[in-house]
C-alpha cells in the first residue's frame, strides 16, 4: 500500500490542523513539545533521565533571514549546552544548519557550526546535525564530515525514503561518524524519494543492516514496531554490542513502546523540542507525519470523552 493510500484519517486530521484554534493546538502540543522555555525542556529531560532515557534537546526554529539571526541562534544553542552542563543532564543537542545561516552563505554556516560543535566538545556534549529537505543534503553531509574530522562529537541524519541514501550510507561508513536513521518526513518528489510505504520500510531495514555491519554508531529513529522488530533481529544476528546503537523516539509518541525498549535494557533517546516557534513546529510536524496526527486525535477524543464522563 502506498503513502497515498494509507492513513487517510490521519491525513485528514493533519490537513485540518491549520483551522484548529491556536489555543487548542497549544493544549494538544503540550504532550509533544516541552514548552516555550529552556527551563521547561530541562524539567522534561530530567523526568526522562529518571525513567532511564537519555535525551536530545531541540530548539525550535529553522531558517534565518540575516547574519544577525544566525548569530542569535548560535548564542541560543550555546545557552542550551551550558544549561545541560549546569544541570548535569544526560542529553545532547540538535542543530539545524539553516538556522545557522545555510540559506544565506555556506561559509557563514560552516563557521557557526564549527563554533557550536567546538563549544559542545569542550563540555563533553554531542551535537546532532539535523537533516532538512533535499536542497541542503549535500552541504549538510559535507559540513558534518568536516566537523567530525576535527572534533568527533557530531553526526548526521539519513532518511530512508531518499533514493540516494545507500550511497550516503557508504560514505558515512567510510568517514566513521554517527548516523540517526529515520524514514524521512519532507515532501520530496518521486524522482529522488521513494513514495511507497512498504518500499521505504524495506529500504530502512536494508540501510540499517549496512550501517550496523559498517561499524558506525546508529540512532535507530522510528516508532514503527515492525522496523523496531527488524532492528532487534539485526542486532541479535550481527551480535552488535550495546555501545554501538540506540533507539530514538519523539517526545510524547508511543510511550508504551518506549518503556518496553527501556525495560528490555536498550539505550533510548527522546528528542525534546522546545521554543516559541511551537505552533509552526506543531502544524508542520503533523502535516509531514500524519501518523502523529493519529496520536493527537486519540488525545483529543480522550479529552472530549473525559469531559463528557465528568
Amino acid at each position: 500500500m502506498g503513502f497515498e493510500n494509507m492513513g487517510i484519517v490521519d491525513r485528514a486530521i493533519a490537513n485540518s490542523v491549520p483551522v484548529i484554534p491556536r489555543p487548542i493546538v497549544k493544549r494538544i502540543s503540550g504532550r509533544y513539545i516541552a514548552g516555550d522555555t529552556l527551563d521547561e525542556a530541562v524539567k522534561t529531560v530530567r523526568d526522562l533521565n529518571r525513567e532511564g532515557c537519555v535525551a536530545t534537546i531541540d530548539l525550535l526554529g529553522e531558517s534565518t533571514e540575516s547574519k544577525a539571526d544566525a548569530a542569535r541562534k548560535l548564542k541560543d544553542y550555546k545557552k542550551v549546552v551550558d544549561t545541560i552542563d549546569e544541570h548535569d543532564l544526560k542529553s545532547g543537542i540538535s542543530i539545524k544548519l539553516t538556522g545557522l545561516g545555510l540559506t544565506l552563505n555556506e561559509e557563514l554556516c560552516r563557521a557557526n557550526a564549527e563554533e557550536i560543535v567546538e563549544y559542545a566538545d569542550a563540555r563533553g556534549r554531542f551535537v546532532r546535525v539535523d537533516m532538512e529537505d533535499s536542497p541542503y543534503t549535500d552541504a549538510t553531509l559535507g559540513i558534518v564530515h568536516d566537523l567530525y574530522r576535527r572534533h568527533g562529537n557530531t553526526g548526521a541524519v539519513l532518511q530512508a525514503y531518499m533514493r540516494r541514501s545507500l550511497d550516503d550510507v557508504q560514505n558515512v561508513i567510510d568517514a566513521g561518524f554517527s548516523v540517526r536513521l529515520c524514514k524521512g518526513i519532507y515532501d520530496e518528489p518521486r524522482s529522488i524519494a521513494y513514495k511507497d510505504f512498504a518500499t521505504v520500510r524495506q529500504n530502512y531495514i536494508f540501510l540499517l543492516d549496512e550501517l550496523l555491519k559498517g561499524g558506525v554508531y546508529v540512532g535507530i529513529a522510528t516508532h514503527d514496531e515492525f522496523l523496531i522488530w527488524h532492528a532487534l533481529r539485526l542486532i541479535h544476528q550481527l551480535e552488535v554490542p550495546a555501545d554501538r546503537y540506540e533507539f530514538q523516539m519523539l517526545l510524547g509518541v508511543d510511550e508504551e513502546l518506549r518503556s518496553i525498549l527501556v525495560d528490555a535494557g536498550h539505550k533510548l533517546r527522546v528528542y525534546v523540542p522546545y521554543g516559541e516557534d511551537w505552533y509552526e513546529y506543531s502544524t508542520r510536524r503533523l502535516k509531514e507525519n500524519p501518523k502523529i496526527a493519529g496520536y493527537v486525535a486519540k488525545d483529543v477524543i480522550g479529552s472530549i470523552t473525559g469531559k463528557v464522563k465528568r
